[in-house]
């Protein structure tokens, strides 16, 4: 299963409980309803062995592929989604995968 993995951090402007909210009403919903997502999952880091933390929010989209994926992300609903979306996150990086294992 093809995955994209966001590593970010909010930007000084927005709080947890702001974005929380954010991600519960619109960010979440939006995602989860593109054809190519088959679940969105955000995961916010609260801890680290080696005490820092680069990142502190991961965004995890499973995808039916990652060409679906592409083609769902160069709609035009998905590209003023990603205009509001940068306005609440800096220092973010995107990267693609395939799932090796899992349940």
């Amino acid at each position: 299963m093809a995955k994209e993995i966001i590593l970010y951090n909010l930007k000084t402007t927005v709080t947890d409980e702001e974005y929380a909210e954010y991600c519960k009403t619109k960010k979440g919903p939006f995602l989860n309803s593109l054809p190519s997502c088959k679940k969105f999952t955000l995961v916010k880091i609260v801890g680290s062995k080696k005490g820092e933390i680069p990142y502190k929010y991961v965004g995890i989209v499973d995808a039916t592929s990652g060409e679906e994926w592409m083609k769902d992300a160069s709609s035009p609903a998905f590209q003023d989604f990603l205009k509001e979306w940068m306005t609440k996150v800096e220092d973010f990086h995107i990267l693609m995968g395939e799932e090796v294992f899992g349940d």
